[in-house]
Order: structure tokens, then sequence, then C-alpha cells
């Protein structure tokens, strides 16, 4: 196990949905979410969708390794073995994640030969069959991250019953992305934006199964709307919006958990994410690969296109160091006064 990876949740932040960082995949790295932890200690944050199969026969230490100041912290699955399930459970609870995840709701044609994803949405039992097998394995929270429906299913009662079956997996918490996932014709990035968004299908879930957690998920992109969703369900689960303005961040512990603190300045952020970055230099990771995160920081304030292109023009090839990311800070006109609404998603 590498280093800079915890053995036990148990000095981890208490865990909480009530704001979650959606997994997304080529976004929530290890160095996203590093950055996003600098700007809020009580978001719950997930790792990009892993497969069982990547896990049982890859770099575990590469695949599962983080560090330390992610936690609260959710290791998301993908698969449908029950056996393979429940050993990446076992592992992501060794390597101290605080909770496990089971991606049904991604639509893509890749995963769909694997039937991973939404396609599961289709076999409840197997789902169910998964979740217990993992839920039995771990002592860890295991829960669920699943579409409305599938292609033309568009029916409540279907919903319903496929959220009644799983639970009686002991699965307690459902993540609930409010649209249908269109199998075929439409690719993973229209399936966030073709189906229409059916948030009154996830009220009605909290409503007809007030023991379980409820998150909502999909087309949410400001704090006003996560307040307005939060008098229905349990929490709420932002995707883009927390890459394209991860500002927004910095108002999560102050608007969603009580904290009383001043709010994250996001030129100490960078700083300190730099810092990180040169670090993780050193130990043989290309800065390009990290840089993308901070471009959503200073999202609609005056030179953050200039900060953006700098990057862009400056941080690839082998003469490329961290100075690239500083001398991008500089072009930041100040102040830099927190922002809350999320509007521009460029």
């Amino acid at each position: 196990m590498s280093p800079d990876v915890v053995s036990s949740s148990a000095s981890s932040p208490r865990l909480g949905r009530r704001f979650c960082v959606a997994p997304m995949i080529d976004v929530t790295d290890r160095h996203y979410r590093f950055l996003a932890r600098l700007l809020s200690q009580h978001a719950l944050l997930f790792t990009e969708m892993i497969t069982t199969g990547a896990i049982l026969n890859g770099d575990q230490d590469y695949l599962l390794g983080y560090s330390p100041q992610e936690h609260p912290l959710v290791l998301q699955l993908g698969g449908s073995n029950t056996a393979e399930l429940a050993q990446c459970a076992r592992l992501g609870e060794m390597y101290g994640y605080d909770e496990i995840n089971l991606n049904v709701g991604c639509p893509s044609d890749k995963v769909q030969n694997h039937m991973i994803g939404a396609c599961l949405m289709a076999h409840p039992k197997l789902v169910t069959d998964c979740m217990r097998a993992m839920i039995e394995n771990v002592k860890i929270p295991v829960t669920i991250k699943h579409r409305i429906g599938i292609d033309d299913v568009d029916d409540y009662d279907a919903l319903a019953k496929f959220v009644d079956q799983v639970s009686q997996s002991g699965c307690e918490t459902f993540i609930v992305h409010a649209r249908n996932a269109i199998l075929k014709g439409l690719s993973p990035k229209q399936n966030r934006e073709i189906p229409p968004l059916q948030y009154d299908k996830v009220y009605r879930l909290k409503t007809d199964f007030p023991h379980l957690e409820i998150i909502i998920n999909g087309g949410i992109d400001n704090i006003t709307d996560c307040h307005a969703h939060l008098t229905h369900v349990d929490g709420v689960m932002l995707g883009r919006a927390a890459n394209h303005n991860s500002a927004l961040l910095t108002h999560i512990d102050q608007q969603f958990y009580g904290c009383t603190l001043p709010i994250t300045q996001r030129r100490q952020a960078a700083n300190d994410y730099f810092s990180y970055m040169q670090t993780q230099h050193e130990q043989g990771t290309s800065l390009h690969h990290m840089s993308g995160h901070i471009m959503g920081l200073f999202q609609g304030l005056p030179g953050a296109r200039a900060l953006r292109r700098h990057i862009s023009d400056n941080i690839h090839g082998g003469r490329a160091n961290i100075q690239v990311m500083y001398d991008a800070l500089d072009l930041i006109e100040p102040p830099l006064t927190p922002i809350i609404e999320v509007t521009d998603q460029q």
C-alpha cells in the first residue's frame, strides 16, 4: 500500500451526504479531489468509477491510492460480478475509504458490454445480490448511484420497484440521477443533457421511502437550487458545476454543514494546490495532468480567460515548470471575491 494512503478511516471527518461531488470520469481523480478538499472540508468526494476488472488485474496502489487529506472519500465501483465486487469492496475498506458506491448509472456502450452501469437497472435482482455481497463483506457503508429509468421505461412504479427491491439488500442510501439513461443512440455527454430532468420522481421516492436516504443528482448548478432540493430530499450531488466553477465549493461548509469559519480564499487554495503539484511532479506526475483542475477556480473573474490560456499554452513539454502556474495566477485581477451562483459553464 502506498505510504500516503491511510489504513483506516476511523479518524476521518464524520461522513455526511448533504452535499456530494459526483464521480466523473477524467475529472475526479486524486488531484482534483485534493484541490476540492482545500475548498471544502465537508463535501463528500467520490473517485472516478473504477471497474472491478481494473482493480483485480491492475496496479492497485495506483488505482486506489489517494492523499489522507481527501477524506471523507467514497470509492465508486463498476461491475456486476458479486464475488469480484465483494473482493473490491474489501480492498476499498482496507485502503481506508469511508464508503463504497456501486455505479448503476453510466450509459456508455463500453460499460454496457461488460454489464456495468445503467444497463443494470434492467436486472434489479442482480443489483440486489451485488449490493448484498458488498454489504456483507465490509463494515463501511455501501451505497448505490442510479438513474430514474432506462430507454423508454419512464414509469415511476418501475423506479419504485427497483429501489424497493435493492433496499432489501440492506442498502439505505440511494443517489438518484433524475434522468433516464438512453442506452442506444446517445453519447454519455448527451445522456447528461438530453433526457429531461424529472426531479418530482426523486422527491416522490423520499415520500414513499422515508426510511431511506435519498440524494438527488442531475442538472444542479447553484447553491440556491441545492437548498430548494433539500426541502424534499436528504442530500444533493453536483457534477460538472463543481468542476467548471469550483469556487462554488468554498461556500459548502458554511451553507450546508454549519461551519462558522471564514470561507476559503481562492488565491490561498491555488497556492496550496501549486505546492501539492510540485510535490507530485517531483514524484513523477506531469504538471499538465494536474493543471486543468485549477481552470474553474476563477470562473467569472477578470483574468480567468487569460489564466486558462496561459496554462494551456505553457504547461506542456519537458521544460514546463511550476512557475507557469504562479504566473497564470498573477493574471487574475484582485480582489478575488468569492462567488456562489454558477451560471457560466464554458
